[in-house]
């Protein structure tokens, strides 16, 4: 896993709007708040080695959103509780050798596990390794690793999927 990125100090932490869309499964997070900055505007797509699928909508060089597209198996814990984390903004930065390429794609092994509600999701991209959660929204963290290379991320508070009508 190689998508590195920068920590900012932030003010306020954005609300986070949850979609699910019933015919497809996707899980859409949206923040309220619009991006400012400068870096990469576009997507990082996480490709699971299963074909499972997670993006991040990268504006501005902020996480503006992120989508579960393409869902790897969930493994159900009895508990699952998010690491303490620091709250700053994440940045994307652009690509100093290919400046105007607006989608990044990483094939890497995608591991979700969620509590019985499914209420908290936790992503875990690549191999296992020592990482620090960034609290970049009200409801979404990113592991880091020690190089700020990506390494996980949470949903909390998620919405349950919509019954069935």
């Amino acid at each position: 896993m190689n998508i590195a990125v920068q920590i900012e100090p932030t003010g306020a932490l954005s609300d986070v709007d949850y979609r699910w869309d019933p015919d497809t499964d996707i899980l859409t997070a949206t923040l309220r708040n619009g991006a400012t900055g400068k870096g990469m505007s576009g997507s990082v797509e996480l490709a699971g080695s299963d074909g499972s699928w997670v993006v991040l909508d990268v504006e501005a060089g902020r996480i503006h959103g992120v989508e579960v597209a393409v869902w790897p198996d969930v493994r159900k814990v009895a508990t699952l509780s998010p690491p303490d984390a620091q709250s700053a903004s994440i940045v994307v930065p652009s690509r100093h050798s290919q400046p105007d390429v607006a989608a990044v794609e990483v094939d890497t092994s995608l591991v979700a596990e969620a509590d019985q509600a499914e209420r908290t999701i936790h992503f875990k991209l690549g191999v296992k390794r020592p990482a620090r959660a960034i609290r970049f929204a009200r409801d979404l963290l990113l592991e880091l690793d020690e190089r700020d290379r990506i390494a996980g991320l949470w949903l909390l508070n998620v919405p349950p999927f919509p019954e069935d009508e």
